[in-house]
Order: C-alpha cells, then sequence, then structure tokens
C-alpha cells in the first residue's frame, strides 16, 4: 500500500504564508510509487463539505486550481523526494480547514469523490486567525 502524510499546518495570521507537504511512503501491488499518481489537494472546513483545492499529474506536467485559492496556491511535485508541496499565500480566515492530499492514477480527473482516490492521507490542520 501507498501511504500518505500530510505535513506543515500550523497557525498563521492572515496575510501570511504556509507550505503544505504531502509524502508518499511504500509501494502499490504494482510497485510503483508516488511517482505514478496524480496527487490532489483537499480541504474541510467545520459544517463544510469536502472542497476539491488543486491536482498536480504524475510527471507534474499538468496542475489545477480550484477559484477559491487560484493565484494564491500553487502545487508542486519532486518525485525524487516522493514529495507533493502546496504552497499557500495570502492566507486569509476562510482558509482554515483541514487539509488533506489524496492520489489518484496518472491524471488529474476533476473528481472529488472519496472513492475516485486510491489512497489518502490524515489531514492537517491549518488556522489561519488574527
Amino acid at each position: 500500500q501507498l501511504q500518505l502524510v500530510e505535513s506543515g499546518g500550523g497557525l498563521v495570521q492572515p496575510g501570511g504564508s504556509l507550505r503544505l507537504s504531502c509524502t508518499g511512503s511504500g509501494f502499490t501491488a504494482s510497485g510503483f510509487t508516488l511517482g505514478y499518481y496524480a496527487i490532489n489537494w483537499f480541504r474541510q472546513a467545520p459544517g463544510k463539505e469536502r472542497e476539491g483545492i488543486s491536482c498536480i499529474s504524475g510527471s507534474g506536467g499538468d496542475t489545477n486550481y480550484a477559484n477559491s485559492v487560484k493565484g494564491r496556491f500553487t502545487i508542486s511535485r519532486d518525485n525524487a523526494k516522493n514529495t507533493v508541496y502546496l504552497q499557500m499565500n495570502s492566507l486569509q480566515p476562510d482558509d482554515t480547514a483541514v487539509y488533506y492530499c489524496a492520489a489518484e492514477r496518472l491524471y488529474c480527473s476533476g473528481s472529488v469523490e472519496v472513492d475516485a482516490m486510491a489512497y489518502w492521507g490524515k489531514g492537517t490542520l491549518v488556522t489561519v486567525s488574527s
């Protein structure tokens, strides 16, 4: 199984920045590692539905962003380190949520369904408050 672990969350003031990391370990039954998978970032705030934030293809050649974060967040990956990053700038209180990474095969499908993803991390909490 491929295990995903998020890190980098914490408390920041409005206008601040954080960089989240999603690190993969282990292998699939076919011997694949993180580089085979498109990695999505999702977030879920208290009382809100899960929101798809961003996705990057396995090679890193394709990225997408939700309108709510476009221009502020940047997704990137370093497959040699088995890690995907989400750089978050100009954070606002509405960005407060648990942030999750999730893997799907090769390409970003645009789905936000849980079962569309092969693997999920447990999440990291981002709190934006003054």
